[in-house]
């Protein structure tokens, strides 16, 4: 670990994706004085924890990309609020409450990255009937009380995740109902670090599935408190 950057590399959400993807997480509020002159500018009147949030995912950003040899590379925010990355790399920044990660891989290899992370037992009733179509509420419903926030978190990362992977490709705008999250896996049990697959079924047409032979797919683990899903479109 650089002494300069708390960050560390994460074996736990590389597992969410293909080798050659690399991850780095920090679960302490980012140092803004470790911000790069170019990143903390776009600080701009942030509230103190919105600015530690953002530190953290450049922390991070700049731990994975330093593991691809790509040292003080300063990945600010663009217009749309996605990280800018170095041309020759793909990425993706999650973040919740007390965990932040983000994920690096060669454009060579990856035409797109998407990292999600959430606290697993924080999904409201009604934030899910928001980001759930018809299908994923009656699964949701089905299972006993106490499983149905875990297995809302599981959709919410994994769409989230996918959104983040697509939109640099496609520049498409996605909502929440425009596809559906089919897990495999989970009973209920919040089994720690085991990996997990998600099916993503597009629920309209959408630009991506024009570009691939292969059906969308992620990956989803339980850890600690969270739920982490990742998405890895090759090139």
């Amino acid at each position: 670990m650089n002494i300069s950057n708390p960050a560390k590399l994460s074996r736990g959400f590389e597992s969410l994706f293909p080798p050659g993807v690399i991850a780095a997480e920090l679960d302490e509020p980012g140092r803004v004085e470790l911000l790069l002159p170019e990143e903390a500018a776009g600080l701009g009147r942030a509230v103190p924890e919105r600015q530690q949030e953002f530190a953290a995912g450049r922390l991070c950003a700049r731990r994975a990309l330093a593991e691809l040899g790509i040292v003080d590379f300063a990945v600010i925010a663009l217009p749309d609020r996605q990280p800018r990355w170095p041309a020759t790399i793909v990425g993706s920044i999650a973040h919740t409450a007390g965990l932040c990660a983000a994920v690096a891989g060669l454009r060579s290899r990856f035409a797109g990255l998407g990292v999600d992370t959430e606290i697993a037992g924080r999904v409201s009733t009604e934030l899910s009937v928001r980001i759930c179509v018809d299908a994923e509420l009656a699964w949701i419903g089905s299972l006993p009380a106490v499983q149905r926030a875990p297995a809302a978190a599981i959709v919410f990362a994994a769409k989230e995740a996918f959104y983040k992977c697509q939109s640099p490709i496609t520049g498409q705008w996605l909502g929440f109902k425009d596809l559906k999250i089919e897990p495999a896996g989970f009973d209920g049990a919040l089994r720690e670090g085991t990996v997990e697959l998600f099916r993503i079924v597009p629920s309209r047409p959408i630009a991506l599935t024009a570009l691939m032979s292969t059906p969308l797919a992620g990956r989803y683990r339980f850890h600690r408190e969270f739920v982490s899903a990742g998405v890895a479109i090759e090139a």
